[in-house]
């Protein structure tokens, strides 16, 4: 049928929602899940009306500019820094993402990350795999208590809330936040946690989780000189976006004992990592799984293209994060 909206799917995703989406859509897929470039991103782009993304491909002023057809843009992600919101709102462009369904997963990895990196599991597993372990010593591969220390969360929303759950009802943690608004009295009371200085944060925390969006203002948040605030034994895991840390100061304070580890899901160049964090040994290192788990990923992919069936055959987008100003533009 000519008159269906016309979306493309931009990396391979679950064949039973890209089927789901045939039903509604004439569907130009990637289910090769080719590497395209910018300029082919752009081509394929001509005449759509929507395009599901997976958080990867770039959305800016220029590639509005030559897609003029487009409407919405389909995030297979909570984080949205691909998107240039402002530009995609004065192009009359929708943007949406998937919140909601990858908050327990997520949190769950963000908890295996600082249990790794405060145990040296992954350094451990070296050790054991390199034939090194020969027999027991009582200072052999010494690591920081979980129970019973103090979190930092970075980051109060969803994910960092359920972080915070599993510290202080699990573990018996004492949890304080920094968040660039706090939160309802009940809310702090409910996850256990409380509000402190960014720079209070790094000073007391045996253990810093980053769980907080990247925006310009957040880049390199944690350097050289905020690092140097940290307890000598603290440990700093990053699942948001790699760029809120500045990796050479990180890998340099590793290095020189500094703090004690790290655990990072994110990288500000992936999938390149620095190659100064490989070459640390005190770190956990992670491709990009914080939520990659069957029925979460599958739950994505399905609220992206919720969000594109709804906006494109009924106007009604479920997780909509301009429709205000798409709404004021049309």
């Amino acid at each position: 049928m000519t008159d269906r909206p016309r979306i493309l799917v931009s990396r391979a995703i679950f064949p039973e929602v890209l089927a789901q989406l045939a039903q509604h859509f004439d569907v130009e897929s990637n289910q090769d899940d080719a590497a395209w470039s910018r300029e082919e991103f752009v081509r394929r782009l001509q005449g759509k009306q929507g395009v599901l993304t997976t958080g990867s491909e770039r959305v800016d002023a220029e590639l509005l500019a030559a897609c003029p057809a487009l409407q919405i843009c389909a995030n297979m992600a909570v984080g949205y820094n691909n998107f240039d919101v402002p530009a995609m709102s004065a192009a009359g462009v929708l943007a949406t993402n998937a919140p909601g369904v990858l908050t327990e997963t997520t949190a769950d990895m963000g908890f295996a990350l600082l249990m790794a990196a405060a145990r040296r599991v992954t350094e451990g597993e070296h050790f054991l795999r390199a034939g090194a372990w020969k027999r027991w010593s009582y200072d052999m591969l010494l690591g920081q208590d979980v129970h019973g220390s103090t979190l930092g969360i970075v980051g109060m929303g969803r994910i960092g809330q359920g972080i915070a759950r599993r510290g202080a009802h699990g573990f018996g943690m004492k949890v304080i936040y920094h968040n660039r608004s706090r939160l309802p009295e009940a809310d702090e009371q409910a996850v256990g946690a409380r509000y402190v200085g960014l720079e209070e944060l790094l000073r007391s925390a045996d253990h810093v989780v980053l769980v907080l969006p990247y925006t310009p203002e957040a880049h390199h948040l944690i350097n050289a000189e905020r690092i140097a605030l940290m307890k000598p034994g603290a440990t700093l895991i990053n699942i948001a976006r790699g760029g809120l840390i500045d990796e050479n100061a990180l890998a340099a304070a590793l290095q020189a004992g500094r703090i004690a580890a790290a655990g990072l899901d994110v990288f500000e160049g992936e999938p390149q990592v620095n190659p100064a964090l490989l070459a640390c040994r005190n770190v956990v290192l992670t491709p990009h799984i914080g939520s990659a788990t069957g029925p979460t990923r599958m739950a994505m992919a399905q609220l992206a293209a919720d969000n594109l069936i709804g906006f494109l055959t009924q106007g009604k987008p479920v997780t909509p994060l301009n429709a205000d100003s798409v709404a004021h533009h049309g």
